[in-house]
């Protein structure tokens, strides 16, 4: 009952902010922190999250037929005090970015209830609204015309559940996915109590639904439920959508989703009708036991963490895996190193290589693979002016060999006055919005500006205000 009351209330608040849907002055990202500390770095993890996490994807794509890239980020208030979700777009042709639009003001200041975004066949822009667990409702919204973004009306989804159609209202961690003759899929993550060895738990379990139009969707059907629960990352290549990830161990009293360890990989081909292994055994859903089916690297055996970046493929349609790992969860030197690594299935087996190391548990970069083999990462493995906090100074990263040597191809930050953070690439990714971030102080409540990086390595900055319906963003000199 009191679920309902506060779905409720939710629901009339969103109302009202929908009716108020307006165009913003200028793109102001979210800032964020979680789990204080009582040292030098404040926090566990915080900064300019307006693109954070990996678990959601995507936060840009682009639109061919327009030659537009449309982008949503976490936003905020002038006084940065409420998480706003906002949707733009960079105009190729003329170089220019719209000002942003205010889709929905998300009643909270977390940055997990960032939104994700898609575009359809017919050039609607799908706006998913996730939450961070089960205490504020989700919402999807459709702009109201093609390629437009000046109008977005409220969907009100529904989901199967023991044979009836009942409200969709609740997901986190969101990744979806879409197909011109499929329709959507979507990765997501779901709460479910469990009893444990050490006790009861509210465990993440990740799972999957689909959709052929965006309002009725499948029942939830669970990918994997092991121990204390996952977080997942995934990737898309044509039909083929493949999801890494991990799984918390239920270790110790106190433990808790800090531990994350091992490394898993599954993948559909037909949407979700079926999943396999790797190497294309078909696994029966959901995965319950650790270090079995799936399994990339064994991490728990070598008490590691592991964080999972990015899931992408080669022209052969085999994933790549781009994650890293510590001893710990909490910041500083004495949980290093964080060391990157890349793990590529060959066809036959995984071949897992060290690629750098970064200062932070959630420096998190992404990983695009090119038409001619090239592997390029885009990550802020330099350390930036917060030391040991998340994020840090930009690199673009390049490997012509299947990640077996790396160069740097272009520093794209330095000598910042904050830590840049979550450099996200672009469905269907245009080289003039090659990567799309956030920066923000890793220790203390900040400004957070937005930008994006081009293929050859430019960077430009979102204009902070907006004059004009069109402006050119702001070429850095960084």
């Amino acid at each position: 009952m009191k679920r309902s009351i506060s779905l409720l209330l939710f629901a009339v608040i969103s109302m009202q902010t929908f009716a108020q849907l307006k165009q913003d002055d200028g793109y102001r990202g979210i800032w964020y922190s979680i789990g204080r500390t009582n040292n030098e770095y404040t926090y566990k993890y915080g900064g300019g999250l307006g693109t954070y996490p990996s678990n959601h994807y995507p936060f840009a794509v682009y639109a061919p037929k327009v030659q537009k890239t449309f982008f949503c980020y976490g936003g905020t208030d002038t006084a940065g005090t409420t998480l706003y979700h906002e949707v733009g777009y960079f105009d190729h042709a003329t170089g220019m970015v719209s000002r942003p639009v205010l889709v929905l003001d998300k009643q909270t200041d977390d940055a997990h209830d960032n939104p994700v975004l898609q575009v359809d066949r017919d050039g609607h822009i799908w706006l998913f609204s996730t939450s961070h667990g089960t205490s504020r409702p989700s919402f999807i919204h459709k702009s109201n015309r093609p390629y437009d973004i000046s109008a977005f009306t409220r969907i009100h989804p529904t989901k199967m559940e023991n044979g009836q159609a009942v409200p969709l209202d609740n997901f986190s961690y969101l990744q979806v996915y879409y197909d011109a003759e499929e329709g959507f899929l979507a990765l997501f993550t779901h709460y479910e109590q469990k009893q444990l060895r050490y006790g009861r738990k509210n465990c993440r379990v990740i799972a999957y639904m689909k959709s052929r139009d965006g309002i009725t969707w499948s029942a939830w059907k669970d990918i994997a439920n092991m121990e204390e629960g996952h977080y997942q990352t995934s990737g898309q290549s044509g039909k083929r959508i493949g999801t890494a990830f991990n799984h918390h161990p239920n270790v110790r009293t106190g433990a808790g989703l800090d531990y994350r360890t091992n490394l898993y990989y599954l993948y559909t081909d037909d949407f979700g009708e079926s999943w396999k292994t790797a190497d294309g055994k078909t696994v029966n859903l959901p995965l319950l036991e650790t270090g079995k089916t799936g399994l990339v690297k064994d991490y728990a055996a070598e008490k590691k963490n592991v964080y999972i970046n990015d899931v992408n493929f080669d022209a052969d349609g085999h994933p790549v895996i781009l994650y890293e790992t510590s001893k710990g969860p909490e910041p500083g030197p004495q949980n290093g190193p964080y060391q990157w690594y890349t793990a590529r299935w060959t066809g036959r087996d995984w071949d897992v290589r060290p690629f750098t190391a970064s200062d932070h548990n959630y420096d998190m970069g992404s990983l695009m693979i090119g038409e001619d083999g090239s592997w390029r990462v885009v990550a802020p493995t330099d350390a930036g002016p917060q030391r040991y906090n998340t994020g840090g100074e930009i690199v673009m990263w390049l490997s012509k060999d299947h990640g077996r040597h790396w160069s740097r191809e272009k520093q794209l930050t330095q000598q910042s006055e904050r830590n840049h953070s979550y450099p996200r690439r672009t469905v269907n990714g245009h080289p003039g919005f090659y990567a799309f971030w956030a920066d923000g102080n890793g220790r203390k409540p900040s400004v957070s500006r937005l930008y994006f990086a081009d293929l050859q390595g430019h960077v430009f900055r979102l204009p902070e205000k907006m004059t004009r319906p069109m402006m050119k963003p702001e070429k850095t000199g960084e």
